[in-house]
């Protein structure tokens, strides 16, 4: 999917990312990474409070999670997909679901890109720098 010029310019400026998890060691460890490496970060702990962090923060990229309470992260995929503000958005889906099922779930709905926990740090960085 082309990103429109409009939305790429706005992403090269806006270096906001918005990580989607229940667990908070998970949060805590991404946020340090993506802050050391230059990014703006911001947070939400289920799905339905990544919805409503995506007006607020207008982030350029999002990282989710996909067993959450609320609404999972396969929803959340979809409902940001559906809106026409944030279709252009990347999404990285940071799971434990690892199955070729899942992965590609996540793909049929939307997703950028899939990482697997446990993860290499290293890896997340540049998968998000890559994305953007």
């Amino acid at each position: 999917m082309g990103l429109s010029p409009i939305f790429r310019e706005y992403q090269q400026m806006n270096k906001t990312i918005l990580i989607v998890d229940d667990e908070p060691n998970i949060v805590i460890s991404i946020k340090y990474l993506l802050k050391h490496a230059g990014y703006e970060v911001v947070t939400a702990y289920d799905g339905q409070q990544a919805l409503d962090c995506l007006v607020d923060s207008r982030p350029a990229l999002m990282i989710l999670d996909v067993m959450m309470p609320k609404k999972d992260g396969f929803e959340v995929c979809e409902e940001v997909r559906a809106d026409s503000r944030f279709a252009d958005m990347p999404i990285l889906m940071l799971t434990a679901k690892g199955s070729e099922a899942e992965k590609n779930k996540g793909f049929s709905l939307g997703a950028d890109g899939y990482v697997t926990k446990p993860f290499s740090t290293h890896d997340l960085v540049e998968r998000v720098k890559s994305l953007l």
